[in-house]
């Protein structure tokens, strides 16, 4: 079936390859934010608890990654890294990139988190003689996290939308996928068109999930 502008048997025929481009797109975001959690938890915890050197080296780090371009940050790991250290795979290249990029937005979150938590809190726990480690697990970043879920499940989907930044480095995520295909046919409406709609229905189906997760922990702070 063909109207005027769309070619809907050409995007049926499509439609697999595309998916397994998305396929990729899922799994490197996904290792990408896990990757964006830890690092980003443990430079605010270095900002926060480490000598003042070692606060301010990462500090200086944190600050240079969020002034620069992710593409940048992408051509110096997978082009210019080879020539001093170790080569890493287009796909390597591209979780370890999206995942030190965000690491650094979200330490500034956890940062805030941290801060929120009461000053009684601190004092109190220090009162009980507790150890370090054990203030930081049991009362400070459960008190701390919570709160974070909706700004850390925005920058989950934001990651999910920087993705087709990666064909640079030549990971062939779904938007590199979707331009192939229409320089192969000379028709972009249908590759382009199908490869929104999938941004847009992970993203909402996203968007929903961390509605209802912060429904629940709201529901069990209240209890």
């Amino acid at each position: 079936m063909t109207t005027a502008w769309f070619d809907w048997a050409y995007a049926w025929r499509i439609a697999p390859a595309l998916l397994r481009a998305g396929a990729t797109t899922l799994w490197i975001t996904a290792l990408a934010y896990a990757l964006a959690l830890a690092a980003g938890l443990l430079l605010a915890l270095l900002r926060r608890a480490a000598p003042p050197w070692l606060a301010w080296s990462v500090a200086a780090f944190v600050e240079l990654v969020r002034s620069t371009p992710l593409l940048i940050q992408l051509l110096l790991l997978y082009y210019v890294l080879p020539d001093y250290g170790p080569t890493l795979s287009a796909a390597g290249a591209g979780v370890l990139g999206l995942g030190l990029h965000y690491a650094c937005y979200l330490s500034e979150v956890y940062r805030a988190g941290i801060d929120g938590v009461a000053r009684g809190q601190w004092q109190a726990a220090q009162a009980l003689s507790l150890p370090r480690a054990q203030i930081w697990l049991r009362v400070v970043l459960p008190q701390a996290l919570p709160p974070l879920v909706p700004a850390l499940g925005n920058y989950l989907i934001a990651m999910l939308k920087d993705t087709p930044v990666l064909s640079a480095i030549t990971v062939v995520e779904l938007m590199l996928r979707a331009k192939n295909l229409g320089a192969h046919s000379f028709r972009y409406i249908e590759p382009i068109t199908l490869a929104g709609l999938f941004f847009l229905l992970v993203s909402s189906a996203l968007a929903w999930l961390l509605r209802r997760l912060e429904a629940r922990l709201r529901r069990h702070q209240g209890h």
